[in-house]
């Protein structure tokens, strides 16, 4: 019983731990791009003029991964209770958490160190978003590919989240075994 009281706040977690890895990432990509947001994500999330900056770019990150939150809780939780006890359960989901986030980020920021390597000008035409030029179209593809990409990292955090869950059930397995006697 106390285990289903868990999965609210254990869900509510997730999405707080998803939108502030959106705010951080967005951070990142700001300073990569200011265009991509003035032409493109302020937009698209109509951002007031006077939040048209980093905070403006905070708002975006948490508008657009927060729900990404319950999309990974809801496969992380379940799988959370494969780990015995209900504080090593809820301490192995919020660590869970921690490494889709790590894993995010790290396929974002792998991203855009390939984005750095290929795209430059002579492979970047005219780029547009909604019918507004962009200035530094080099800029605003490179953070547009770590964007997409953070996405496909929190997809597959879910995975590397799930194994790490595998990982505290065997330690917490090997932490409860009876030390055996030597012969």
């Amino acid at each position: 019983m106390k285990m289903i009281l868990l999965i609210a706040p254990l869900l509510a977690l997730g999405c707080l731990t998803a939108g502030l890895y959106g705010m951080l990432h967005n951070q990142i990509s700001y300073t990569v791009s200011p265009d991509y947001f003035h032409q493109f994500k302020f937009i698209q999330f109509r951002i007031d003029p006077a939040w048209q900056n980093r905070w403006g770019a905070s708002l975006v990150g948490w508008h657009a991964s927060w729900w990404m939150g319950l999309l990974i809780g809801i496969v992380i939780v379940p799988i959370g209770t494969i780990v015995p006890g209900t504080r090593p359960y809820v301490v192995a989901v919020l660590r869970a958490y921690g490494v889709v986030a790590l894993t995010a980020l790290v396929i974002g920021l792998g991203a855009l160190a390939y984005a750095y390597a290929t795209v430059d000008p002579t492979t970047v035409g005219v780029v547009t978003r909604f019918e507004h030029p962009i200035t530094d179209p080099v800029a605003f593809m490179r953070a547009g590919t770590m964007h997409n990409f953070s996405y496909l990292g929190g997809l597959l955090g879910i995975a590397t989240g799930a194994y790490w869950l595998t990982l505290e059930r065997r330690w917490s397995a090997a932490m409860n075994r009876p030390a055996r006697r030597k012969s």
